[in-house]
C-alpha cells in the first residue's frame, strides 16, 4: 500500500512546460552564424549538455566549450535567449499544482544545468512565481534522471522522505528511475489524465 503523499515533484520540460528544442537550435544558430547541424551537434552530439545536466561540468565552463565548438563567444545572455525561446508555459498543468499546492508541497526536478533553476523566473515565469524556490536542476546533484541519486540528493533539500514523494515526469525510464529510488511515480500523458490521476489520490 502507497504511503500518503506529502510532495509531488514535477519534471519542468514535457509537464510544467512545452519544449520546442528546433527554435531552442535555430536561436542559438542566428546568434552564432552557426548552422543549426552545428549547434545541434555542438550541444547534443558532442555530449557537452548531458555532462552538464549531470553536473560533471560547471555552466562556466559549459559556455567555454560550446563557444569553442561553435567558434563563437557564447554569453549567458545568449543561451538564456535561446532557452526562452524554447520554453511555453503549460497553463493547465500549473493550474493543477496550483491546486495540489492547496494542500501538499510541489516542487520541480529537471534535467538541466543549474543557470535555468537561477533564471527560472526569465525562463518560466508561471512556475518560478508557484514554486518559489522549489525548482532543482539535476546539475547541483551531480547525476542526472533516472539516476536514484537525482531524487534522492532533491528530496534531502526539500526534507521529505521519497516514499511520501509522487514524481510526474513525461518519460518512462525517468519515471522508472524515481520508483527504484523509493519514490511513488506517474508518466504524464496529458492534463486531463494528470488531472484523474490526482483526483484518484485525493490530492486536489
Amino acid at each position: 500500500m502507497n504511503a500518503p503523499i506529502a510532495l509531488v515533484l514535477f519534471d519542468m520540460e514535457g509537464v510544467l512546460s512545452h519544449y520546442d528544442r528546433a527554435e531552442r537550435v535555430a536561436r542559438l544558430a542566428a546568434i552564432s552564424g552557426r548552422t543549426p547541424d552545428a549547434v545541434r551537434d555542438a550541444i547534443w552530439t558532442s555530449g557537452l549538455e548531458g555532462r552538464v545536466d549531470a553536473g560533471q561540468i560547471g555552466d562556466d565552463d559549459y559556455l567555454r566549450e560550446l563557444s569553442a565548438l561553435l567558434a563563437y563567444p557564447v554569453s549567458r545572455e545568449d543561451w538564456l535567449t535561446a532557452r526562452h525561446a524554447s520554453i511555453t508555459p503549460n497553463l493547465d498543468v500549473i493550474a493543477l499544482a496550483a491546486s495540489v499546492a492547496q494542500h501538499r508541497r510541489i516542487a520541480v526536478l529537471t534535467n538541466n544545468c543549474r543557470m535555468l533553476a537561477e533564471n527560472i523566473g526569465y525562463l518560466n515565469p508561471p512556475v518560478a512565481r508557484l514554486f518559489g524556490p522549489d525548482v532543482y536542476a539535476s546539475g547541483s546533484f551531480g547525476a542526472a534522471k533516472p539516476t536514484a541519486q537525482t531524487y534522492l540528493r532533491c528530496l534531502e533539500q526539500l526534507g521529505v522522505p521519497a516514499a511520501e514523494t509522487l514524481f510526474v515526469d513525461d518519460t518512462q525510464a525517468n519515471v522508472n528511475g524515481a520508483i527504484d529510488a523509493g519514490l511513488q511515480g506517474y508518466l504524464f500523458v496529458s492534463a486531463a489524465e494528470l488531472r484523474d490521476e490526482f483526483k484518484q489520490r485525493d490530492l486536489i
